[in-house]
């Protein structure tokens, strides 16, 4: 079973996973978290180029870098994994890349950036997607106590606005991403995406 939390910087994607993990876990099943992007050695090389660059990287250049890293990710991780029957938990995938460099960046056609992801990925679908849905000033308000920014998250306002209404859109549109309020209390929204997962989880 493939899980992926989507969402905009500082919705709470990190407490949640490590939540689900552990209440997974306890249930008997075989979890697996990656991050994207990350989670293999090249990836985490990427990320670091991403997150980190001195230098403007054109927006073609940063879709292809995500869609370097997923596919490694892709192909090294989560299909070996899927296939032995364990549950892998996702901290972004490819709606991030249509959220955040299509509808955010506004600079790579929306079209193009799907065709991208489904050739990195090669046509693998999460089961579920969490999208924790949050106002764009509470999520800066969030982010801003917990960490310095890195060369993303500094994009401003009306980038995460932008950001936030791809994800909408995304919602909307497919079927598979369910939204949980994420302004409410971390044990209010856990107990709201650990409901709904429950009728959709394997026998242990």
């Amino acid at each position: 079973m493939l899980i992926s939390f989507e969402g905009i910087d500082g919705c709470g994607k990190s407490t949640h996973i490590k939540k689900l993990k552990a209440y997974l876990t306890d249930k008997g099943y075989n979890v697996h978290v990656f991050r994207e992007p990350g989670g293999t050695p090249l990836s985490e090389q990427i990320r670091e180029i991403l997150l980190n660059s001195k230098d403007d990287i054109h927006p073609l250049a940063e879709s292809l870098l995500f869609s370097a890293a997923r596919a490694q990710l892709v192909a090294t991780r989560i299909r070996p994994l899927l296939d032995t029957g364990a549950i892998v938990i996702l901290d972004r995938f490819y709606d991030s890349t249509t959220a955040y460099q299509g509808y955010g960046r506004q600079a790579v056609p929306v079209p193009d950036i799907e065709r991208l992801n489904k050739l990195a990925t090669q046509n693998l679908e999460p089961d579920i997607t969490i999208y924790l849905k949050l106002d764009p000033e509470m999520a800066y308000q969030r982010r801003k106590k917990v960490r310095k920014e890195d060369r993303m998250e500094q994009a401003g306002a009306d980038f995460f606005k932008r950001v936030n209404a791809g994800f909408d859109a995304l919602a909307a549109r497919e079927k598979r991403i369910v939204a949980f309020d994420s302004s409410r209390s971390a044990a209010e929204t856990f107990e709201a995406i650990k409901g709904h997962l429950e009728r959709m989880l394997p026998r242990s």
